[in-house]
C-alpha cells in the first residue's frame, strides 16, 4: 500500500511539474500519510474522516519540513500527497446511488435505500475531502512566517540591513 500511494503521489505531482528533487518527498509524504490513515482505521477502528484529518496533519507538517529542504511552497508537496487519499469509491457510490434513485421512481422502498446511500456516501466523501484540506493547511496557520518563506534562501545577519 505504501508503494502504490507513493506512485500515485508522484503521478499527481508530475502534473504540476515540480522540481525533480521534490518527487522523493512527495512520494514519501503520500506513503506516510496513506499508511497512517490505514493504521488508524484498521488498527484503532477510527472512522475514515477523522483518520484522514490526522493523516493530512502529518502530510501538512511534513510538507513544511520538505519545503524548507527543497525551497518549494508547501502546496507542491501536500496536494499530490493528499490526492491518493480522496475517497473515490465512496464518491462514486454516492453519484451512482443518486442516478439509481432518479431511475427507480416507482418503488418507494428502493428509492429510500438509494437516497440513504446517496446521503451517507456523499456526506462521508465531502467530510473526508474537507478534513484533508483542513488538516493539510493547519500547519500554514500555526507557522505562517515559516510557511511563506520556504522559497527564500536563509538570510544571514550580515545580509540584513
Amino acid at each position: 500500500m505504501l508503494f502504490f500511494a507513493a506512485i500515485a503521489g508522484i503521478g499527481f505531482g508530475a502534473i504540476s511539474q515540480p522540481p525533480k528533487r521534490a518527487f522523493i518527498y512527495i512520494a514519501l509524504l503520500a506513503a506516510i500519510g496513506h499508511s497512517f490513515r490505514f493504521v488508524l482505521m484498521n488498527t484503532f477502528g477510527m472512522d475514515i474522516a477523522t483518520s484522514s484529518l490526522f493523516a493530512a496533519l502529518i502530510i501538512g507538517f511534513g510538507s513544511l519540513w520538505a519545503g524548507a529542504k527543497v525551497l518549494c511552497p508547501m502546496t507542491v508537496f501536500y496536494i499530490p500527497a493528499l490526492l491518493p487519499m480522496v475517497p473515490g469509491k465512496i464518491a462514486y457510490t454516492a453519484i451512482f446511488s443518486l442516478i439509481m434513485f432518479l431511475q427507480t421512481s416507482e418503488n418507494s422502498e428502493q428509492n429510500r435505500q438509494f437516497l440513504e446511500l446517496f446521503f451517507s456516501n456523499g456526506l462521508t466523501a465531502l467530510t473526508v475531502v474537507f478534513f484533508l484540506a483542513v488538516g493539510a493547511t493547519i500547519p500554514m496557520f500555526i507557522f505562517p512566517k515559516r510557511a511563506f518563506s520556504l522559497t527564500r534562501k536563509k538570510l544571514h545577519k550580515s545580509n540584513i540591513g
